[in-house]
Formats: structure tokens, sequence, C-alpha cells
């Protein structure tokens, strides 16, 4: 299979400069992939009251990244940046492979809506908006029908405000916290969000967020929650997505923050996870 690797350069979602760095940090891999797209931002605004952060540039950003991901025939893994890019790869995948399910691995719900966001920072509101929850807002240049919010799952979640915990069962979105990946283990967790989003769909696509693993870990992300995943749980679940490789028809991988990492813990974590996916599903 060949493989497209797109990176979003963006951290237009997020109060906290540098994850927009992230792609360049992991690009630099000649072999890594059959194509290398770089997408990158173009203005930021720092007003920390305004509660639709950089709703302009942000659009306009994830409209030009839509486009460029829905016209690329191969399979497609996006780089970011905030998760707010996946607002554009999520709904860019929707369009081209129609009904497919939906595992977002986060230690945050992102299932804000503009109605309910504290911080106004648009990365809290990706998971909503490619469930439809958010209208079109943030998704205006979509124009296909939004992923099924019960076709839907949430990993690991553990830093959840309650107004998202409120949407999220409103919506009937699956959710698995930290703490039943602790309980229960990654495997069994994996396993279940694998079936619930590709029980009688066409596959799923997955949403991969590095903050999910504690931040003494992966010290390298912009909004750090305490008591997360191990490497170990990070893996198994990778692994376990690998194991349904043909299940899997776009992948993510977000929240890289280089300008906060220290002595590479995260880029190596984050370098591992993008090559173990490439190199599997280059095989299949």
């Amino acid at each position: 299979m060949k493989i497209c690797i797109v990176n979003a350069c963006c951290d237009l979602g997020v109060h906290v400069d540098g994850s927009d760095h992230g792609p360049l940090r992991l690009a630099n891999r000649e072999k890594l992939a059959d194509c290398i797209y770089m997408i990158k931002k173009k203005e930021k605004e720092k007003d920390v009251e305004n509660k639709a952060k950089n709703l302009k540039y942000l659009n306009e950003f994830n409209e030009r990244l839509y486009h460029e991901i829905e016209s690329i025939d191969d399979f497609v893994i996006t780089v970011g940046g905030d998760h707010s890019i996946a607002i554009a790869s999520a709904l860019a995948s929707k369009k081209k492979q129609d009904d497919i399910g939906l595992i977002w691995i986060d230690s945050h719900a992102d299932f804000h809506t503009f109605a309910s966001t504290i911080s106004g920072n648009i990365h809290g509101m990706p998971f909503a908006t490619i469930t439809g929850q958010n209208g079109n807002l943030l998704s205006y240049f979509f124009d296909g029908e939004y992923f099924n919010p019960k076709k839907s799952v949430l990993v690991g979640g553990r830093d959840i405000e309650l107004p998202e915990y409120e949407n999220l069962k409103n919506a009937g979105v699956k959710v698995f916290t930290t703490e039943d990946i602790k309980r229960y283990g990654a495997e069994k967790i994996m396993k279940e969000a694998i079936r619930i989003a590709t029980e009688n769909t066409n596959g799923m696509h997955v949403s991969y967020d590095i903050d999910i693993i504690d931040p003494d870990i992966a010290p390298g992300v912009s909004i750090k929650a305490k008591n997360g995943i191990s490497f170990e749980e990070a893996q198994t679940i990778l692994q376990q997505l690998i194991l349904q490789k043909e299940k899997i028809k776009s992948f993510d991988l977000v929240e890289f923050n280089p300008d906060l990492d220290l002595e590479d813990k995260t880029y190596h974590i984050a370098s591992y996870l993008l090559e173990e996916m490439v190199k599997n599903k280059k095989r299949q």
C-alpha cells in the first residue's frame, strides 16, 4: 500500500504555541512515505478572552487541508499540529470512505461546542464537530454526512470538563477512560473500541493524540493531563490497531509540541508511533 503523509503545521486551535513545529520535527524521513505534503498556518491571534479563537484563520487552514487530503488516493497519515486539524483530516476521510466509524485516542474529550467551551480553544471542539455537534461553523467546506456518534469511541479520556460529559452522553459516544485502561487493560479496551467503530461500517478513522500518555513520559504536548497511560500501554493501543490495519482507512498523529519537549522524550515516542503505522500499512 502506498502511504502519503500530510504535515498539518498548525497550532491555531490552542493558545499555547509550538505544536505547529511538530510535523517539521518529524518530517525529515525521505524514505518513510511515498509522498509528503506540507501545509502551514499563516497567522495566529492571541486574544485569550476570545471564545472562538482563530476561527477565521483555522477555518481557512482546514479548508485547504480538507481539499488536499480529499484529493489523495493513497492511505493518508495526517501529522499535526494541534487536534483541530482532525476536523479536516477526519471529514476528508469520511467523504472518501462514506460509512466509517471513529476512534478518538485522547486524554481530552475535545467534545465542546461553541455554547459549552470555557477556553475558546478550538482544539477542544473537533470530536464534537465531526460528529455533527457544531453545525457547520467549523466544517462549512464539508458536504457529506458526519460521523455517527454511536459508531465513535473516546479512548483514554481523563481531563474531561462537565459540559463535555453532558455533550458526550447526549450524543451517545462510548467513552473509555484512562482508569478503564488501567483497570481492564489496553488490549481489552481497544478490542471493544474497534468492534464498536467497525461493526457494520466500512472501516474507521483513527485520531491518536500523544497527550494520552503521561506527561512525565511524554512532556512535549501543549496541554498536559496528569496520570496518563504508560508507554507500554500506548504501544499496546497501537499494536491492537495494527492487528486490524485493514480496517483503518486514515490515521492522525497530533499534539506533539517539540518546543515543550525534554531530552527528545516525546519526539522518540511520536517517531515510533508514526513509523510503526507506516511500516505496517505498507505491508497491507
